[in-house]
């Protein structure tokens, strides 16, 4: 910490300094946009957007299995409720069945965006290039958002009935 305040002391100190620093930085910044890859390293490209691509997977499988089951809550309770002496009352219009769908939706939603990620991220490298997609990061976001905003509406309101 001690170095880090000496150094920002410094740049404040002397303005010429404080140029360079903004131009290398911008100058980094432009790099990190888009960066080359070297031919002796786009096996370990392609092999880690292989897994990239595994990762988003397995998360839209677990995203569709959830709503699933989210989905089925509403009649396994009222099978249950059928069963008991005496037969419970279950509110027939739940929410679980449309919050299930939107996550199964959700679910294969993520699959497609992953497989077109994939098939960008690995024309890039062949171009040798790589570059970040941060739209795609905020679509995913807002989404996830979303859903889990309106799955604890769900539990609230669930947990006010009987």
């Amino acid at each position: 910490m001690w170095t880090v305040q000496r150094r920002v002391n410094t740049l404040e100190a002397c303005p010429d300094n404080l140029a360079t620093f903004a131009a290398t930085a911008m100058q980094m910044q432009k790099q990190r946009q888009q960066a080359t890859i070297d031919e002796t390293k786009r096996a370990t490209e392609y092999l880690a957007n292989e897994r990239t691509f595994l990762a988003w997977i397995r998360t839209s499988v677990a995203v569709i299995s959830l709503g699933f089951v989210l989905a089925r809550f509403s009649v396994w309770l009222r099978e249950l409720s059928a069963q008991r002496q005496p037969p419970m009352q279950v509110h027939p219009g739940g929410i679980s069945l449309p919050i299930g769908v939107a996550m199964m939706i959700l679910g294969g939603a993520l699959t497609i965006l992953a497989a077109w990620r994939y098939h960008v991220v690995n024309r890039n490298i062949e171009h040798g290039k790589v570059s970040a997609d941060r739209g795609l990061v905020i679509l995913v976001t807002v989404m996830v958002t979303l859903l889990s905003g309106a799955m604890i509406v769900f539990a609230l309101l669930s947990a006010k009935q009987p």
